[in-house]
């Protein structure tokens, strides 16, 4: 354990950037954005399209790699380690949510489920039981034969927050979660990360970490949000 988990912070970006070369111009997707997001937290980032703020979640979330700065995630500097490294890091530390759930059609509830486990190589014995678990927490425990196709939006992101959650990670990442969904299953969404992020039993809560462009939901159940502009940090309100 690092000292700045110990510090109870899951993520930190100190002057971060993410430029692209676009012929001759260059692309600041992200330019210079310094936050800390403590362990536990409900943060949303804001923005129009184009503000960077699903690039600062890449970044978090080691899938790109920034072009100066750090990203540190419980406290290891994700510059420091090799791909291999990331990714394992990645698959024992973040979930991911994304708009368009990503779940593979031929596979069934229980196998998309699955997947991360088999990647982490947990044994076999250890997986159906964990899938089961991760399922019931999103109240699909009765669906794991079915398959993507013959379930509702809703239901199919319920599927990926399974998926996210069943390798236990201590980051949910979700990068527009209700965009494909309409408001009132948005909100059963946001509902349930929000259970994740709160657990009624009093144990300490996911952090999460959402990319929405939808500001009332952000408002009803975020800590903190940034708004970003331009690749920067343009403002920060608390609830």
């Amino acid at each position: 354990m690092g000292p700045s988990e110990q510090n109870g912070t899951a993520v930190r970006t100190d002057q971060v950037r993410r430029h692209y070369a676009m012929g001759a111009a260059i692309i600041r997707a992200v330019d210079g954005v310094s936050v800390e997001i403590a362990a536990g937290e409900f943060l949303a980032l804001l923005g129009a399209s184009g503000s960077g703020k699903s690039s600062l979640l890449n970044l978090m979330a080691g899938l790109d790699h920034p072009t100066g700065g750090t990203v540190s995630v419980l406290g290891r500097d994700l510059g420091s380690m090799n791909a291999a490294e990331i990714a394992r890091h990645r698959n024992q530390t973040i979930g991911m949510i994304f708009q368009s759930f990503n779940l593979l059609p031929r596979m069934t509830v229980a196998e998309n489920v699955e997947l991360p486990l088999r990647l982490a190589e947990t044994p076999r014995g250890e997986r159906a039981g964990m899938v089961q678990k991760a399922l019931e927490r999103v109240m699909l425990g009765a669906r794991v034969g079915h398959r993507p196709g013959e379930l509702s939006g809703g239901e199919q992101q319920r599927v990926a927050i399974a998926r996210a959650l069943v390798n236990r990670p201590k980051i949910l990442l979700a990068d527009e979660p209700t965009g494909n969904l309409d408001s009132a299953t948005g909100e059963e969404i946001l509902k349930l990360m929000a259970g994740l992020n709160r657990p009624e039993d009093g144990t300490k809560g996911t952090t999460v970490i959402m990319v929405t462009h939808e500001r009332e939901l952000a408002e009803r159940y975020a800590d903190r949000m940034i708004t970003m502009a331009d690749g920067r940090v343009a403002r920060e309100e608390r609830r």
